[in-house]
């Protein structure tokens, strides 16, 4: 049963993972693997961050509650707070729009919006907790 358990909850955290990453890719009005494929840098340190702050997220959810249900919940909840976060920077930056700059290949946009995201959900884990 033990291993059933760890397959499923596997299966689960995959799938929240890469679920993430597809809603951030939405957020942009560029394709972001189009990007890195061509060599776009800083897209590619922007997604470097949105992966690595949405596994911080699902770690600490998945580590901190003991059903599936519950780490799908707090994930949610980190999750949101972690995408809302692109939204209230690109608004509290107006003279910089990200979308823009990062397709234009801005690798200082990328490498900030990577830390913002980090920062952000290591932040927010803390809540979850």
């Amino acid at each position: 049963m033990i291993v059933f358990n760890v397959v499923v909850s596997l299966f689960v955290i995959v799938l929240l993972q890469f679920g993430g990453m597809y809603i951030f890719s939405l957020m942009t009005p560029y394709r972001e693997m189009e990007e890195v494929n061509n060599g776009n840098v800083a897209v590619g340190i922007s997604m470097g961050g949105q992966f690595v702050a949405t596994a911080i997220v699902l770690g600490i959810a998945a580590y901190t509650n003991s059903s599936i249900s519950h780490m799908c919940l707090w994930f949610a909840v980190g999750y949101v707070c972690v995408v809302a976060t692109y939204w209230v920077f690109d608004w509290l930056t107006p003279r910089v729009k990200l979308s823009d700059q990062l397709k234009q290949g801005n690798i200082a946009v990328g490498t900030l919006l990577a830390a913002v995201y980090i920062g952000i959900a290591i932040a927010v884990s803390s809540l979850i907790v």
